[in-house]
């Protein structure tokens, strides 16, 4: 050592081999806690989104969920059954006994469309009863 040459890295006890193998560790190793952190945060985010628009759909989303898979029916396959685009009362029932009608097997209708005309038929009676506890419990509420 005596001249003042020196081998790049011997200062610090690693032969120049090894020192570029170590930063390199060192290297990815950082890169994956950064993105381990970036992915955890994300995924933190998006499961606070869904809390937050779960709860935005509130209860009424819930009770008409609950009556789709009751009746095996989701509200708008029951709509397009018994070709309403509203939820009229009176429409409903309408179109629905005319379309249990058609379809009774006495008059060479189906069984199968007959069960779904009535199965969409109580979708729709349920999402009613649904709209009508709504309202009264809207109703009920004091003014501020």
């Amino acid at each position: 050592r005596g001249g003042g040459l020196s081998v790049p890295g011997d200062s610090l006890g690693f032969t120049p081999a090894v020192c570029p193998a170590k930063y390199l560790a060192q290297i990815i190793v950082m890169g994956a806690q950064v993105v381990g952190r970036a992915f955890a945060r994300a995924l933190r985010q998006e499961f606070a989104a869904s809390r937050a628009a779960a709860d935005a759909r509130g209860r009424a989303g819930h009770q008409s969920a609950a009556a789709s898979n009751l009746s095996g029916l989701s509200l708008q396959e029951a709509q397009q059954i018994l070709n309403v685009s509203k939820l009229s009362p009176e429409e409903i029932q309408k179109n629905y006994e005319h379309l249990f009608k058609v379809n009774d097997k006495s008059v060479g209708g189906s069984f199968y469309l007959q069960s779904k005309v009535v199965r969409a038929w109580e979708r729709l009676q349920e999402e009613l009863r649904i709209q009508a506890q709504e309202n009264r419990e809207k109703e009920q509420m004091p003014k501020t």
